[in-house]
C-alpha cells in the first residue's frame, strides 16, 4: 500500500567501540553537513518579494537526515564484524496540484569490510540500481526516488520505491516484492535490508475495496553474500554439497535483462470483510534467488546460476479481540526449484510448488507490553528424491517486548526456532530514546544449532552490537 514516509563487554570490547564511534562519527558529521549544505536551497539576499519565496520554500521543502554507527563484536574471536557509519538524507519537495517528490539516499562507511570483502560484483543488480563504491569501506546508494501523483480516480507513485506486502516479524511470506540484501543474513531491519526497485505502483478505489496495480521493469535481484563474506550462505539448501575428487567452477549468473519482457508485474486487493482486515495478492515475477544447475564433465563440476519466473497467489488476513490480535498469509508459488543430492540428476535441482504460511497472535493485556507469536510453515507438493532440506518445515517465533519510562526505554526480545533441525537465533535489545532525535541500543545476536540449518551455519558468528543514532 502507498503509504506515508516515517520520519524517522570487557575492557577490549569497550575501547573497540569508543575508537570506533569517535573515528566514524566524525567522518559521519563531516559528510552529513557537506550533504546538508548541498542540499538546502540557496536564494538570493534580495529576492523583491519580502521573504515570500523564503516562506514557500520553508513549507513545501522538508530536509531531514539521520547519522548512525554501530559496532559489532565478535564474540568467538574478539573482532569486530563491523564499524559502519551510514549517513542517510531525505528530501521531501510538495509540488502544485498534490504531487510530492520524495528522494532519500545513504552513504555508509565499514571500516571492518568483513560483510561485503573488496568491491561486491553486484551481478544480481541492474545497472540503473547499483550502489556507487567509492572504494571497499565505503559506497553511496539512491535508496528510494518517487513521485506521488494523486487524481480523482487513483494514487499513483512512480520511481524507485518499497512496496511492503505482508505482515510477518523475522521471516518473510509475501513481503517478497522487493528483494532483499543479505550482507548481514536476516539480522537487518527490513526497510534497511529491503533492495528498492524502479515501480509503476497505482492504487484504485473499487467499492469498499482498494486495488494495487505493480509494473516493475528493474532486473535486481537478492543481493547474495559472496563465498569470503562472513554471512555467506553454506547450508546445504543454499549451496550445492562439493562432490570428493572434483573441481567445481561458479559460472556468472545468468540475469535477465529486457526491461520489458522480463519485468515483474503484481495486483492487490485489499479490503475489510466481516471485521477483518484482509488481501489477495498476486506476483508474477523471477525468483529473487537464482537457481544453481549443475553439469559434470569429466571430473569439473559447473554451477551455472540461473533465473526462473513462478507466479505467486496468496493472502493476509487480520482481526482483534480485545487483548489479542490474530494475523496470518498464506502464499503459493508455482514452479520452483530445489536442490537435491541425487548424483542422478542432470542438474542437481528438481522442480515443485511451494507453499508458505504463517500464523501469528499478539497479546497487549499487561501495560506497556507486547508478547507475538508466530509459526512458519513451508510445504513442497511433489515429493523430490534427494532433497535437501525436509518436505515440510516449520519454524516459531516468540517476541516479548516491554517499555519503561514513558516509552524511553525498550527491552525486547526475539527468538527463532528451526523444529524440523532444531537450530535457531535469539535476539536479545535494549534501546533507549535520550531525546526524539536521540537514541542509543545494546544487544546481540545469538545462532545456535548444526552447520546444515539455516541459523545453525552461523553458529560461529554470535556478537554484541552497540549503537547511536541522531536525526536531524
Amino acid at each position: 500500500m502507498i503509504t506515508p514516509r516515517r520520519h524517522l563487554t570487557s575492557q577490549r570490547s569497550a575501547e573497540f567501540f569508543r575508537t570506533a564511534l569517535l573515528s566514524s562519527a566524525s567522518w559521519g558529521t563531516a559528510a552529513f553537513l557537506a550533504l546538508a549544505s548541498a542540499t538546502t536551497p540557496v536564494l538570493a539576499e534580495d529576492d523583491g518579494l519580502g521573504g515570500y519565496i523564503a516562506d514557500t520554500l520553508d513549507e513545501a521543502v522538508l530536509f531531514t537526515a539521520t547519522l548512525r554507527h554501530e559496532s559489532a563484536l565478535d564474540l568467538n574471536d574478539g573482532n569486530g564484524q563491523k564499524i559502519e557509519t551510514t549517513i542517510q538524507p531525505e528530501l521531501e519537495i510538495e509540488l502544485p496540484d498534490g504531487f510530492s517528490l520524495t528522494a532519500i539516499g545513504r552513504a555508509r562507511w565499514d571500516t571492518r569490510d568483513r560483510l561485503e570483502p573488496g568491491s561486491p560484483s553486484q551481478d544480481s543488480t541492474a545497472t540503473i540500481s547499483r550502489r556507487w563504491l567509492l572504494n571497499d569501506d565505503v559506497d553511496f546508494e539512491l535508496r528510494e526516488f518517487y513521485v506521488d501523483a494523486p487524481t480523482d480516480f487513483a494514487h499513483f507513485r512512480i520511481g524507485k520505491q518499497q512496496i511492503v506486502w505482508g505482515q510477518s516479524d523475522g521471516l518473510k511470506v509475501l513481503d517478497v516484492v522487493n528483494p532483499q540484501d543479505f550482507r548481514e543474513f536476516i539480522l537487518d531491519d527490513f526497510e534497511d535490508s529491503r533492495i528498492p526497485l524502479w515501480t509503476f505502483a497505482a492504487e484504485v478505489p473499487v467499492d469498499d475495496f482498494m486495488a494495487e496495480f505493480l509494473w516493475i521493469p528493474d532486473q535486481t535481484y537478492n543481493d547474495l553474500p559472496e563465498a569470503d563474506a562472513l554471512y555467506a550462505l553454506t547450508a546445504p539448501r543454499f549451496v550445492p554439497e562439493a562432490i570428493p575428487g572434483f573441481t567445481v567452477v561458479q559460472q556468472e549468473p545468468d540475469r535477465p535483462d529486457s526491461v520489458l519482457a522480463d519485468s515483474d508485474a503484481g495486483l492487490r486487493v485489499l479490503g475489510m470483510v466481516d471485521s477483518w482486515d484482509v488481501s489477495l495478492n498476486y506476483l508474477y515475477h523471477y525468483d529473487d534467488n537464482p537457481v544453481l544447475r549443475r553439469q559434470v564433465n569429466g571430473s569439473v563440476v559447473t554451477i551455472t546460476p540461473e533465473y526462473e519466473r513462478t507466479h505467486l497467489l496468496g493472502g493476509t488476513f487480520s482481526n482483534s479481540f480485545g487483548d489479542f490480535v490474530v494475523r496470518g498469509e498464506v502464499g503459493y508459488s508455482f514452479d520452483r526449484y530445489f536442490l537435491t543430492d541425487d548424483l542422478a540428476d542432470d542438474d542437481g535441482v528438481d522442480e515443485s510448488d511451494n507453499l508458505s504460511t504463517v500464523i501469528g497472535l499478539d497479546w497487549s493485556g499487561l501495560d506497556d507490553t507486547l508478547i507475538s507469536a508466530q509459526v512458519f510453515g513451508d510445504y513442497l507438493t511433489n515429493d523430490i528424491n534427494g532433497l535437501v532440506r525436509d518436505q515440510f518445515e516449520a519454524t516459531t517465533s516468540l517476541l516479548v517486548r516491554r517499555s519503561f519510562l514513558d516509552e524511553d526505554l525498550v527491552a525486547e526480545v526475539i527468538w527463532l526456532q528451526s523444529i524440523n533441525s532444531g537450530d535457531g537465533l535469539v535476539r536479545p535489545k535494549v534501546t533507549y530514546h535520550v531525546d526524539d532525535n536521540i537514541k542509543v541500543w545494546a544487544g546481540a545476536d545469538i545462532f545456535f544449532g548444526t552447520s546444515d540449518g539455516v541459523f545453525g551455519q552461523f553458529d560461529d558468528n554470535d556478537r554484541i552490537l552497540f549503537g547511536v543514532q541522531f536525526s536531524f
